[in-house]
């Protein structure tokens, strides 16, 4: 494993903070922002914490996790090679930074550069047929060999197959578990020489962490973000890899299909994106040439690794507050701009009950920052 990239850089101490507050229960990608917005620290957040899930009506205070605890999975990484980088650092992925929540923490293994180099996604069916994994394979290759890293699921399948075709000219691996928990357990030695042969594999779930099916849908999420475009090779009319394909169209993704014949069941998925629109796939030249506009595409900025200005001097809101924005929602999506036009409330105020019933898990946050409760 190389050195990370030279660059901005959180501290111990603040990585350490960092990975206690995101492994508390209830604490997303949204909120972590939030809380360091409003508090100026990882570690202010952690102290307020435990008042602000009773005020947003939890029925016991949170369990943090302690220092040991988190030093505790800070060596599990070490021990397996890897490492934790967050938003702000040069190894970060760069295109996750454009997601409205993209995950503060990440766990690394193999090759930070790779992360700068153009992406494609590839995804597909995991039954997939022999015509399949061979097109996913010549897909991945030529387009590595055009200097694009491949994005996938480490899946079986298609996924294996993208990861195989493209090991040699840089491949990300994302997975929907812990980082030393490899799904499907057959892939372990994939995962290894992917990160050995200048590669990546990533995850944002805790060391140990056993997939469980509603995790596959966030590994998805993040497959779509890190890349400029994603194919579909064969995918059921009801597939995962079709949520991805949803998932990087919201994203302001390229979406890409190869067609296959309608006696396959495993075409059907392909066939009716492409129906929809999405754009044709039969070599590699139709995505490179779709994507070339978009090589030198500019990033935002996201959340800063220096401590943001403490505003924890701002008022609380009083329980009338409270009162009134639960009162505004309901198990609906709505938009937060609606909820501070509806109550008159400031936006700092909405924000910060938004926040409290969150930690206390009775907010929900959908794409495009709308929220509802949760029932």
């Amino acid at each position: 494993m190389s050195a990370p990239a030279a660059g901005p850089r959180l501290s111990d101490r603040q990585r350490l903070a960092w990975l206690r507050l995101i492994r508390t229960p209830n604490v997303g990608p949204a909120s972590f922002r939030e809380l360091i917005n409003r508090f100026g620290s990882a570690e202010a957040a952690l102290e307020m914490l435990p008042e602000l899930t009773i005020s947003g009506g939890a029925n016991r205070i949170v369990r943090i996790p302690s220092i040991a605890e988190a030093e505790a999975e800070l060596e599990a990484a070490r021990r397996a090679g890897a490492r934790f980088v967050g938003i702000g650092e040069a190894d970060y992925p760069p295109l996750l930074k454009t997601l409205d929540n993209p995950p503060p923490l990440l766990a690394v293994k193999g090759e930070g550069a790779v992360f700068r180099l153009p992406a494609v996604a590839i995804v597909g069916a995991r039954n997939a047929s022999l015509a399949g994994i061979k097109m996913a394979r010549l897909l991945a290759a030529d387009l590595g060999r055009e200097g694009y890293a491949i994005v996938s699921g480490l899946a079986r399948g298609i996924d294996t197959a993208a990861h195989k075709g493209s090991v040699s000219t840089g491949t990300i691996g994302v997975l929907a578990g812990g980082l030393d928990v490899p799904y499907p357990p057959e892939n372990a030695g994939l995962c290894d020489e992917i990160a050995d042969r200048g590669g990546a594999i990533v995850s944002e779930m805790p060391f140990a962490w056993q997939p469980r099916a509603q995790d596959f849908p966030r590994r998805n999420r993040l497959v779509a973000g890190m890349a400029l475009g994603l194919v579909v090779v064969e995918a059921a009319q009801r597939s995962g890899s079709l949520i991805s394909a949803r998932l990087a169209n919201e994203m302001g993704r390229l979406v890409f299909a190869v067609p296959g014949s309608p006696l396959d069941p495993r075409a059907a998925g392909c066939n009716a994106l492409l129906k929809d629109g999405v754009t044709l796939v039969t070599e590699a030249a139709d995505v490179l040439g779709a994507l070339a506009p978009l090589a030198g595409i500019r990033l935002p900025r996201t959340l800063p690794l220096a401590e943001a200005p403490d505003m924890s001097a701002m008022p609380p809101p009083g329980e009338n507050d409270r009162a009134d924005v639960l009162e505004a929602l309901g198990p609906t999506p709505i938009a937060v701009d609606d909820i501070i036009r509806h109550t008159g409330m400031s936006a700092a105020q909405i924000s910060m009950v938004l926040l409290e019933l969150d930690l206390a898990g009775r907010l929900e946050r959908h794409a495009g920052g709308n929220v509802s409760l949760i029932a």
